[in-house]
């Protein structure tokens, strides 16, 4: 048991590196065998729902109570994702192409906040992880709810008549409602039963090897159409690098309002800025033929913020160093 324990502190250690690894061998495979990656789709769903299951298994009932009455804090997730996200994705939305797959994806994924790795990131960079980690149901519920309304308020009926209704009630019952249950039964079972307490911790040690394999899959999947669109996507690019430079100073204005202290700061810029491509790649996937670009244009995000979180690691600590005071 020493030695299990040992060697998941060893992963979680060096989770970055072997997130970007399975990035880089997701890519290659992708470009390599083509064919290969296109029944890999279904897989996308299954390891989605297992890695939200195993991060909703490590917030407690009781933190996730307590979470819902730190008000300053989440206030200022709610604000920074839901009001000023919003803002910031319309303004950078006049300059995408005139492409309505491009358009789609990029403003499925710029506007849901991310729920998983944001956690990991906010951790290296000092913020309080913990906390970020609590409001993650009530991230994923609140994007869910509002994504297509804010997709009728940008495209109009244009997007009314392309993207369903019936992908969004199917991913927030897969990738929400079952993973939280199942959670919250796993959960009680290990506070009564010392084989759902081993079984909570294996499962809970799952965690880096289910990101990996989950980024792996993804990248691998969709690659050759990023590959076949390179030509579109480059043009994406400087839109999601400015997003990630706006929403650092936005995040940090958001938090100084609010009167946060250091970490709860770090932890709101983070949430701002890091988006929620893993799970809205199933939506993008979902729509009609035509439009398989728009799942290109959400994994394509996901490579430039992995790039742009390693950055945030160093820069945000300097932007918010520790004698900050809040207020």
């Amino acid at each position: 048991m020493t030695e299990s324990v040992a060697f998941v502190d060893r992963l979680e250690r060096v989770q970055v590196p072997l997130y970007l690894m399975a990035i880089v061998v997701g890519v290659l495979v992708g470009l390599a065998a083509p064919r290969f990656t296109e029944s890999l789709d279904v897989a996308i769903n299954p390891l989605l729902a297992a890695l939200l299951f195993v991060t909703f298994l490590q917030i407690p009932v009781a933190d996730l109570a307590k979470s819902l009455r730190d008000n300053r804090f989440l206030g200022a997730i709610v604000v920074v994702n839901f009001a000023v996200v919003p803002l910031v994705v319309f303004g950078l939305s006049q300059f995408l192409p005139d492409d309505l797959a491009i358009q789609i994806g990029v403003l499925l994924v710029l506007l849901c906040p991310c729920v998983d790795y944001v956690v990991v990131f906010t951790g290296l960079a000092g913020g309080s992880a913990s906390r970020l980690l609590a409001a993650t149901p009530l991230l994923l519920i609140i994007q869910m709810l509002l994504t297509p309304l804010y997709l009728l308020a940008f495209l109009g009926h244009d997007a009314v008549d392309v993207v369903e209704l019936e992908p969004f009630v199917e991913a927030f019952v897969l990738l929400i409602v079952i993973p939280l249950a199942l959670a919250w039964a796993t959960q009680a079972w290990a506070s009564r039963a010392r084989p759902g307490a081993v079984f909570t911790k294996g499962a809970t040690a799952t965690m880096v090897p289910l990101m990996m394999a989950v980024l792996a899959v993804v990248t691998c999947s969709q690659i050759p159409r990023v590959d076949e669109n390179f030509g579109d996507l480059v043009a994406i690019m400087p839109i999601y690098a400015a997003f990630l430079i706006v929403m650092a100073f936005a995040g940090i204005a958001v938090a100084r309002a609010f009167g946060l202290d250091v970490a709860s700061a770090r932890a709101v810029v983070f949430s701002g800025a890091t988006r929620n491509s893993l799970v809205v790649l199933p939506l993008a996937l979902a729509l009609p033929a035509g439009f398989e670009v728009a799942g290109a244009a959400v994994v394509t995000q996901t490579l430039v913020e992995l790039i742009g979180m390693v950055a945030y690691v160093w820069l945000i600590p300097v932007l918010l160093p520790e004698t900050t005071t809040s207020g």
